[in-house]
């Protein structure tokens, strides 16, 4: 994957050269400049401006306890388009700008998360190498009222490491849903409330 990006950067990087010079033919190398110039500055303009919106979101989120995931992202695209229009090069700046720009980041992101991120992450929970866990910090969850995480020592009455189905099986609960099943303890065969 870092062999691929690496590549591309240098692909663009010999577009962007060859680009440069075919534009300073036609209009000249002092205005080719100006305009290189002229890109890069409106870029570090619009990078700080979004960068601070992004972030004020993403404070939003964190007070309102919800996960960042999304600015979190964003944030990660901005400050690679903002790498890329500190480079000198036509094509680079526009490479930038895709990323910056909200209406052009916003597919970008997602076409990621579906092709890039969300493979990754299935593979590595498939694997082993990530371990995904469900319950409420703080308490009240499944652990009963202080708890963490639920877990194979946690006490939580789940079979298995800490979940219905020994981990096999996804629940997807709202909090107000988590007080409202019945789930039958596999030990005593009565169910608990």
């Amino acid at each position: 994957m870092f062999g691929l990006l690496l590549l591309f950067a240098l692909l663009l990087s010999l577009a962007d050269a060859l680009f440069l010079m075919v534009v300073a033919g036609e209009i000249g190398a002092l205005p080719t400049v100006g305009l290189v110039v002229l890109t890069a500055l409106l870029g570090s303009l619009l990078v700080r401006s979004e960068g601070r919106a992004t972030l004020r979101r993403l404070q939003e989120r964190a007070q309102r306890m919800e996960p960042p995931t999304d600015e979190l992202f964003d944030g990660a695209l901005i400050l690679v388009g903002g790498a890329f229009l500190i480079t000198p090069g036509l094509l680079t700046d526009l490479t930038g700008f895709l990323f910056v720009l909200p209406f052009t980041r916003y597919p970008l992101r997602v076409a990621l998360t579906r092709w890039v991120v969300g493979p990754y992450v299935r593979k590595k929970i498939g694997d082993g190498s990530i371990n995904v866990q469900f319950g409420t910090m703080g308490g009240g969850g499944f652990g009963g009222a202080g708890s963490g995480p639920s877990g194979p020592d946690s006490g939580s009455g789940w079979p298995g490491p800490g979940g219905p189905g020994g981990g096999d099986e996804v629940v997807d609960l709202d909090d107000h849903d988590a007080y409202d099943i019945e789930v039958e303890d596999p030990g005593s065969g009565d169910e608990e409330r």
